[in-house]
This record gives structure tokens, C-alpha cells and sequence, in this order.
């Protein structure tokens, strides 16, 4: 027979005592409630974020300043999320791949995305068929401005100089980018047309494989950020000959601006680069999320590696990096056509 609440009783139950009974009773009742416990312990742990890995996307290659930043974040990040946060590089299209994969991924907070300021530049080039708004920032982890960088034995050893030959040979110099329409290769258009010379602009799939070629040879020059050539610089492969921006970077003291070495007041705009999930995450997994990376970039070993590495740290909020990620937009649509480079 059942009794009340559905379980079966076994006919020999029928000749306890009724001490038996009574023990047999409260064994059932104890029995029923730990199964109802552990069922609800496990649809708290079926519905609790995270319950498993996170991945972020980097969307340019290994060995770049956005790749290392992510890298470094996520060793950080991770111990404060409670799971492992796993890096995937999606290369190609200059970012557009990795962007595209990380805007269409489901919201539920296990696909991040580490944005870099191509995400505001591939639009108006036509390369990229989403905006900024189709990202929900998480936070802003750092800022970069150009170092325009030759390998050690180049006969050029300023930055006028280096622009002299390139007015007297056009077309001649060859600078590796990390892919057309990334801010690599608008700060080398960007100084081309202010010193009034023409470049070869040879992309890549991120600023390593730049820097690589340029070590081999096959490119004259880089434009990328001072983390990505700091070391080889160090250890006497290259030599940067001029930081684009207004102020000298703590990365490479030594390197003069770009005013401070040849007297032209050409414009600039770095990298900026920070995290966000897709725009239909529920608020609450976002906030997780933002707590354990701003978290990750207090901690001390994030920002010694920052340091020696040269990527230089400026930590915002996701709200603060969405009104940087717009008026970064909001220049490069006007600042793209004003190049030429556009292709819509």
C-alpha cells in the first residue's frame, strides 16, 4: 500500500510494533526530506552564475598588446569568479571575426569579449556590420598610444630622419599593422598624411605578427603600442624612434614624442581596450562579471605585469568605457572619410 505521501510500505511493515512503526515513520520522513534537499541543492547550483568556464574571445592573434592584456586579466580575474576563464584567439578580418563572434554569442555571461578600439574603426571602413552597441562594457582596462618602431640596424636612427627618406622615396617604406582598418594602421595613415608622405601599409593578423615580420624583414617599420616592441627594444633588436601622443610613456622614458623629434603636431588617438558580453545579458550576470575583473585589475601581480610589460593601465567602469567606446565612434566617423580610407 502507499502511504500519504506516495511512498510504498511494505506489507511486512504491517507487524511492527508500534515503536516500530513510529521508527520506521520517522526514518521515511528523514528519508523524503533529504531527497527534497538535495534536489533543491542542486537546482540553486543548475541556476548559479558561473557553474562553469568562461570564455574570452581576443580577436587578433597571440603575442599582441590585446592579447597579453587578456591574458594577464584573466589569471587575474579568475580567482574572483570562481571558475576558469579560458582565452580563445578568433583571428581575422582585422578583428570583425572575433567582435562578430563575441556580439552573437548567447547572453548568459560565459562568452566575453575583449574589445579593442578597432571596434569603433571597422564600421566606417565597412568591415564590420555591428557597432559598439551591440556590446554591454564590463569595464575599461588600459591605454596604449603608438610607438613607431625599426629594426635595430636601420640606417634611420630619428624619427626625421626616418620620414625624410619616406618624402624622398615614396611609397617605398613598408609598415606592418595589425590589420587594415585597425589602430595600428590609422596611426601610420594618420602620420602619413601629417608629414606629407605616402607608405606601404602591409596587414597582419594583430600587432605580434607585425612585429615579427619586422624582425624578419619583410616590413620596414610598426606602429603599435610600446608593450609590443618594450622587450625586443630592451634587448637591442629594435629601436622605437618616436611615441605618437602628448606625453611620453613610462614604458619607453627615453623615446621622444613625435612633436619633441620632429616638430610636427600631428594628431593621435592609441588603444584603448576593455571587456563586455553580449547586449542582452541579464544585468545581474554582467555585475558578476564586472566585480570579479575589476577586481582581477587590483590585483598587484595584474598590474606588475602590466608595468614590466609596458601596456599602460587605466581602469574604468563598463559605464565609463561605453561612453568612451561612443566618442571614440563618433571621432572615427568623422576622422576615417577626412583619410580617405573609408569604403562604404
Amino acid at each position: 500500500m502507499k502511504g500519504t505521501n506516495g511512498w510504498r510500505i511494505l506489507p511486512a511493515a504491517a507487524g511492527l510494533t508500534g515503536i516500530g512503526k513510529l521508527m520506521l515513520a520517522a526514518a521515511l520522513v528523514l528519508l523524503l526530506a533529504s531527497c527534497r534537499g538535495g534536489e533543491e541543492g542542486e537546482d540553486t547550483r543548475s541556476t548559479a552564475f558561473p557553474n562553469k568556464a568562461v570564455t574570452l574571445i581576443v580577436p587578433y592573434a597571440a603575442g599582441g598588446g590585446t592579447d597579453i592584456t587578456a591574458r594577464a586579466l584573466a589569471k587575474a580575474a579568475e580567482k574572483h569568479l570562481g571558475q576558469p576563464i579560458v582565452v580563445l584567439n578568433r583571428t581575422g578580418g582585422g578583428g570583425s571575426i572575433g567582435l562578430m563572434e563575441g556580439a552573437n554569442a548567447k547572453g548568459d555571461g560565459y562568452t566575453v569579449t575583449f574589445l579593442p578600439m578597432e571596434l569603433t574603426t571597422l564600421p566606417h571602413l565597412g568591415l564590420l556590420p555591428i557597432t559598439y552597441e551591440r556590446f554591454e562594457p564590463i569595464a575599461q582596462t588600459n591605454f596604449d598610444p603608438s610607438a613607431l618602431t625599426v629594426r635595430a640596424q636601420a640606417p634611420w636612427k630619428t624619427a626625421a630622419e626616418f620620414l625624410a627618406y619616406a618624402k624622398a622615396h615614396p611609397g617605398e617604406l613598408r609598415i606592418g599593422n595589425a590589420g587594415t582598418g585597425s589602430i595600428w594602421h590609422l596611426e601610420a595613415a594618420i602620420l602619413e598624411k601629417g608629414a606629407g608622405v605616402t607608405f606601404s601599409h602591409i596587414p597582419y593578423e594583430g600587432a605580434g605578427p607585425a612585429v615579427s615580420a619586422l624582425l624578419s624583414g619583410f616590413v620596414d617599420a610598426v606602429t603599435v603600442s610600446p608593450a609590443e616592441v618594450k622587450k625586443l627594444v630592451t634587448e637591442g633588436k629594435l629601436r622605437t624612434l618616436a611615441i605618437q601622443a602628448a606625453e611620453r610613456t613610462d614604458a619607453l622614458p627615453g623615446v621622444p614624442t613625435l612633436q619633441e623629434e620632429t616638430g610636427l603636431a600631428i594628431g593621435f588617438v592609441g588603444t584603448m581596450r576593455g571587456l563586455a558580453v553580449p547586449k542582452d545579458t541579464p544585468d545581474d550576470i554582467t555585475q558578476v562579471l564586472a566585480d570579479a575583473f575589476m577586481k582581477g585589475t587590483e590585483e598587484k601581480e595584474f598590474r606588475d605585469h602590466m608595468k614590466e610589460n609596458g601596456l599602460g593601465l587605466l581602469v574604468r567602469s563598463g559605464g565609463e568605457f561605453g561612453q568612451q567606446l561612443k566618442k571614440s565612434h563618433d571621432l572615427f566617423a568623422r576622422l576615417i572619410p577626412e583619410l580617405g580610407l573609408s569604403r562604404k
